[in-house]
């Protein structure tokens, strides 16, 4: 509870578009994050199974991550847009 009070005395000043891309670039982060971790393990699950179908295995995960990845990117344009505006 302390550390929100002094998150928002930090950002008292700032106005909330400033807030809400910093939360918005930090959840796109995190749910990026989550989603390549989950590819992965998926993965390397699907390689442990069945080690023949390794290589059909890896180019999809590399592509379902890199998909992953211009998503948070976008995400965090987004956000970028949204702090330069405010």
């Amino acid at each position: 509870m302390s550390a929100l009070i002094v998150l928002l005395q930090a950002v008292a000043n700032l106005s909330w578009g400033y807030m809400g891309a910093a939360v918005g670039a930090g959840l796109a982060t995190i749910g990026a994050g989550l989603g390549i971790g989950k590819i992965g393990q998926g993965a390397m699950e699907g390689m442990a199974r069945q080690p023949e179908a390794g290589g059909d295995i890896r180019s999809t995960m590399i592509i379902a991550a890199a998909l992953v990845e211009g998503v948070a990117f976008f995400a965090v344009v987004v956000c970028l847009l949204i702090a330069l505006k405010a």
